[in-house]
């Protein structure tokens, strides 16, 4: 998924640079899907019709709805370094969350965990 504030066809502009064979992003959302408080656009995560308990966002702001709050992980705005590994340093946490996400259903549906 995809999440942005910004405009849907300006969106999409952005998706057919990132992924032009449409094979890495299979949904986007964008400014229409956002919830608007006095003019600033806030994504709402229940939009993604996903298990909030199995769900994170990464941002370099956090525009999302202020009770969904630890769900969001921070990063570093992208400024074009090509040599910019921020990502790749969140593998081992995502790592981490899926495990306790897996650990938490096989615990209790009362099996073994994969």
């Amino acid at each position: 998924f995809i999440f942005t504030t910004m405009k849907q066809d300006y969106a999409r502009k952005v998706l057919d640079v990132l992924d032009p064979k449409k094979k890495l992003i299979r949904h986007c959302l964008s400014q229409q899907d956002c919830l608007c408080a006095q003019g600033c656009y806030w994504k709402d995560l229940a939009r993604l019709g996903r298990d909030p308990a199995k769900t994170v966002a990464l941002d370099h702001t956090i525009q999302g709805i202020p009770a969904q709050a630890a769900n969001w992980i921070p990063v570093p705005m992208w400024r074009g370094d090509l040599g910019d590994e921020e990502l790749l340093r969140l593998i081992p946490l995502l790592g981490q969350l899926s495990w306790a996400v897996r650990s938490r259903e096989g615990a209790a549906g009362g099996g073994r965990v994969p």
